[in-house]
């Protein structure tokens, strides 16, 4: 086991997503229709799983927990992976923002370039993570991962439970909307 196991797990999830949300893009790119409960579960997904869950662990037990093991916060790693999530958080405002408009006017233009920035700018930071961040992590953490698993799934429960949210609703939304996509393509 990893000490990266759980985010690894996450982002299979996160991935998943993304593709959803590019196979969306181009839907409505081609004209298609994309109904406002079904943008609906993708907002939940960015906002809820991937900003306050996600990244939740990362932020309250993964980073802290390198920085106290030597990894410094600042100028490093942790420091631009922070930067990113404020990134991914104010892209997903856009989409949320762009599919109200969507909704309203039924004009996908501004969605279409919002979900492409999201999705880019999400691959990107997660290949980063998976191959580099990550295989820090697990080498600085070596003969820790229990411990960091066990406070990672006690981050991600907590953040769940504020959401009202279990993991197994968000494994299911993803599911379902990748199969609306493909139904819809």
């Amino acid at each position: 086991m990893s000490s990266t196991e759980s985010l690894r797990k996450d982002h299979f999830l996160i991935e998943k997503m993304m593709r959803a949300l590019s196979t969306t893009a181009d839907l409505l790119k081609a004209g298609k229709t994309i109904p406002a409960p079904v943008l609906e579960q993708a907002i939940d997904f960015v906002k809820n799983f991937t900003n306050v869950c996600h990244h939740g662990k990362e932020e309250t037990s993964l980073f802290p927990t390198l920085e106290k093991n030597g990894m410094p916060r600042e100028g490093g790693p942790i420091a631009r992976m922070l930067f990113e999530h404020e990134i991914t958080k104010q892209l997903a405002e856009k989409i949320e923002a762009s599919a109200k408009e969507y909704i309203q006017t039924n004009k996908a233009d501004a969605l279409i370039a919002d979900i492409r920035s999201y999705t880019d700018h999400v691959s990107l930071h997660l290949s980063k993570e998976n191959f580099r961040l990550f295989m820090m992590a697990d080498m600085i953490l070596q003969g820790k991962a229990a411990q960091m698993n066990k406070e990672l799934a006690e981050t991600e429960e907590a953040k769940l439970k504020e959401l009202g949210k279990t993991r197994g609703h968000y494994e299911q939304l993803a599911n379902d909307f990748e199969a609306e996509m493909v139904r819809r393509a």
